[in-house]
């Protein structure tokens, strides 16, 4: 299967490069354990391989789709400022669960504990549509409102969970630090973006990408969504044909060798050389 193909929708080569994909920190900042996903440095900038993103990407990309179809979900987490509307705006698009606020820690490791506060904040919510809060006296029904507003930034986004999800997805591997360690501790897979600062190694699917451009999160967030939406479609399917669980490709994806990939345009490499150090900082910043 080709890298970047109509089926899997994702974005080409070109895209990535026009989005600043490539654009990793500073040199002096780079984690040595991203070398295989380095392209070069230049003027002091580490560069991302574009080719190991899409090809990364896909695989995450596939997993996503594969599991959503089995009936399973993935949580959306992005609390860092560039990425909080974007994560918002995607998960709710395919109905799945986010964090966009704050992670609360503790989140997966004690989720009993969790959905607890959870279900103490569904109470607020459905005593706040009754009208039971306008009826209480003015100081009691403000110190509730507060409280619930803390509860909205660690809640909103799981308001349906009854459960653990399968994966979850961090935008900044780094940033979400937390998150990702209470899912590899308790054996949750984990899908994230990956930036030259930081370890792939830490994630299950890492997808090298710059992670703090909004265009770079937005185009690599999208691609994530869209493969919930594949994952739903396919959920759907086998609901009205009864039909169990099949190989969609996953397989194939997982066990496609590098040697598929696809290379970087004449183009893209070209402007890459031609990247000049004003450029480089200007889009980092």
């Amino acid at each position: 299967m080709p890298h970047g193909d109509n089926k899997m929708n994702l974005p080409i080569v070109e895209e990535l490069f026009d989005a600043g994909v490539h654009i990793g920190h500073q040199v002096r900042r780079w984690n040595t354990r991203f070398r295989e996903y380095l392209y070069d440095n230049r003027h002091g900038i580490s560069i991302i391989d574009l080719e190991k993103t899409l090809i990364q990407l896909e695989k995450a990309c596939a997993f996503v789709e594969h599991i959503v179809g089995e009936g399973q979900d993935i949580w959306f987490v992005g609390t860092k400022p560039q990425a909080q509307e974007i994560i918002r705006e995607t998960a709710r698009a395919v109905s799945m669960p986010f964090v966009s606020v704050r992670w609360l820690g503790g989140t997966l490791t004690n989720f009993s504990t969790i959905y607890e506060g959870l279900e103490k904040y569904r109470r607020f919510l459905a005593m706040e549509q009754r009208g039971d809060i306008e009826r209480m006296p003015n100081k009691e029904a403000a110190s509730l409102r507060r409280k619930m507003a803390r509860m909205k930034e660690n809640f909103e986004g799981l308001l349906e969970i009854d459960g653990l999800p399968a994966a979850i997805f961090v935008a900044d591997v780094n940033f979400e630090s937390t998150a990702a360690k209470e899912a590899r501790k308790v054996g949750i897979a984990l899908a994230a973006i990956v930036d030259t600062d930081s370890d792939p190694n830490v994630a299950n699917y890492p997808v090298p990408a710059n992670d703090d451009s909004t265009r770079s999160l937005a185009i690599i967030i999208k691609a994530f969504g869209d493969a919930v939406g594949r994952g739903l479609e396919a959920r759907e399917l086998r609901r009205v044909d009864k039909s169990p669980p099949g190989d969609d490709g996953f397989q194939e994806i997982e066990q496609q060798e590098n040697d598929s990939a696809v290379t970087l345009s004449a183009m893209a490499q070209m402007t890459v050389d031609a990247l000049g150090e004003e450029r480089l900082a200007k889009e980092e910043a």
